[in-house]
């Protein structure tokens, strides 16, 4: 409105040296620069004011709404119409340059972000570079939540906006339906929770206050972008994780390898001194003789654990060749208790359905050793006069054997970490050992093509169980009499 009197005080002056069209011109750019710098309404309250004021100052009679001329009401019309459109037109482009500006300015903030976010190197970057976008643009807050290991969804870090259970439910729906969910959280304040691309399927919370309209498509992008940063960054992290075990694997191969066969050589010369002193030295003292026998045993035990080592190098090579052959599991475990000798004494062996398998291929004295070490393992961790089980079972691909033993059993938390090298079931015991016996196991069973795990009784003690391929045996040829062998002699 004030706009439009500096226009009518302008021409007022000059109204009578002036023609009324040129004065209709001037009221037109009013028009013009109102609707570029108010807009479409202020426009069209311009255009109003300019015909009223026009009709009233300039067109006789003058300071009066009559009209004299019929042709004055044509030019009335023209001038609202034109005023009209031309306001709107300039409004329109007003506000498409606006829109333009807006998007510049939002692609230019997405820019920076990916920029941020392709040089974060941890999630917790990820959320604050989101975070600071959110509150540049709309005054937003945010929340990433990443599965965990339950399979439900956490933050991986504290989240700027608290999240209630309702915002985590929104945000499992929006996982589960792989869509967008918004919903009313407060007074002026919306949630949407956006699922991330990628496999990690993680979802983030974005609390806006209500006025700043539709931002959905813009949100998206930023979500997808954030998908794209968390995935990198999972990746880059088991990439490391598989080079430092690739690494830390190798050395320990190295150092086993080196170690059992340097150490090999003079321990067998000092169970071969000590065996002497004990068994050929007849004049030694009673005490000397006992603990040359002591330090006989002594070796005999750590060339035994030396003996794992190599096993164990070996297998980790890959240069252990199977010797593959037909034959029954009993006489493998008649075997294995042979080698073992004094070792199982005060156990009761109890031996179920071993006699009833059929035959398996498989390399006899590899599962010796398995045998073996799990009957030591059975020994050692049981208390004294327990009974150790042997069972066997039959399936339709597989053969199932089961050692089980009394005592405590294994830790609930290690049930599947007792068969990695150097890992024990209980750290702090007096039980010799070096946590090698059941990663031998592993590593035999899993070259013949079989699977082993560990568990607990529900009556308690603890149970080793492996499968082993069943296979198609060869058929058993019965001896056929031959000829003569029924004809009586002389």
């Amino acid at each position: 409105m004030l706009a439009c009197a500096l226009a009518a005080g302008l021409a007022l002056p000059f109204h009578a040296v002036i023609d009324l069209s040129a004065t209709v011109m001037l009221f037109l750019l009013t028009v013009v620069v109102v609707a570029v710098l108010a807009g479409r309404g202020p426009a069209v309250l311009a255009s109003l004011c300019n015909v009223a004021l026009f009709d009233f100052l300039f067109v006789p009679p003058r300071f009066s709404f009559a009209v004299s001329h019929a042709q004055h009401l044509a030019t009335f019309a023209v001038m609202l119409a034109v005023s009209l459109i031309v306001g709107q037109l300039t409004a329109g482009l007003r506000r498409q340059a606006q829109d333009a500006e807006r998007r510049e300015l939002a692609t230019r903030a997405l820019y920076d972000l990916a920029r941020t976010l392709a040089g974060a190197a941890a999630v917790a970057q990820v959320g604050a570079a989101v975070a600071a976008f959110l509150r540049g643009q709309w005054g937003g807050r945010s929340g990433l939540l990443l599965p965990d290991a339950d399979g439900g969804l956490a933050a991986p870090g504290p989240a700027e906006a608290a999240l209630d259970p309702a915002d985590l439910a929104s945000a499992r729906e929006a996982r589960d339906g792989g869509r967008p969910v918004v919903r009313v959280v407060a007074e002026g304040w919306r949630c949407h929770c956006l699922p991330l691309s990628g496999t990690l399927r993680g979802v983030l919370c974005v609390r806006l206050p209500e006025a700043v309209g539709e931002a959905g498509p813009l949100l998206e992008a930023v979500a997808s972008l954030v998908g794209t940063a968390v995935e990198r960054l999972h990746f880059v992290e088991l990439a490391q994780a598989a080079r430092l075990e690739a690494e830390s694997e190798r050395l320990r191969s190295s150092i086993l390898s080196a170690l059992s066969h340097d150490v090999r050589t003079p321990l067998t010369a000092l169970y071969g001194m000590a065996d002497a002193l004990a068994v050929g030295a007849t004049m030694l003292p009673a005490p000397a003789r006992e603990t040359a026998i002591a330090i006989r045993g002594q070796a005999l035990r750590v060339n035994e654990m030396v003996d794992k080592l190599l096993d164990m190098a070996r297998l980790q090579a890959g240069r252990l060749a199977l010797r593959r052959e037909w034959q029954p599991v009993e006489e493998v475990v008649g075997a294995s208790l042979n080698l073992l000798g004094a070792a199982l004494d005060g156990h009761p062996l109890r031996v179920e359905g071993i006699a009833e398998l059929p035959l398996l291929e498989f390399d006899a004295v590899l599962m010796e050793r398995v045998f073996c070490n799990l009957f030591e393992n059975a020994a050692k961790y049981s208390p004294p006069g327990a009974t150790i089980r042997l069972a066997g079972a039959a399936a339709a691909d597989v053969v199932e054997l089961r050692v089980c033993s009394g005592g405590d059993g294994f830790p609930p938390d290690k049930l599947r970490r007792v068969f990695e090298l150097f890992e024990r079931g209980s750290t702090e015991t007096a039980v010799p050992g070096m946590g090698v016996g059941l990663a031998i196991c592993r590593s035999i069973v899993e070259a013949h093509g079989g699977t082993i795990r560990a568990f607990n009784l529900p009556d308690g003690g603890g149970c080793v169980a492996f499968t082993l391929p069943r296979g198609c045996p060869p058929p058993i040829e019965s001896e056929a009499p031959a000829a003569g062998d029924d004809m009586e002699g002389p």
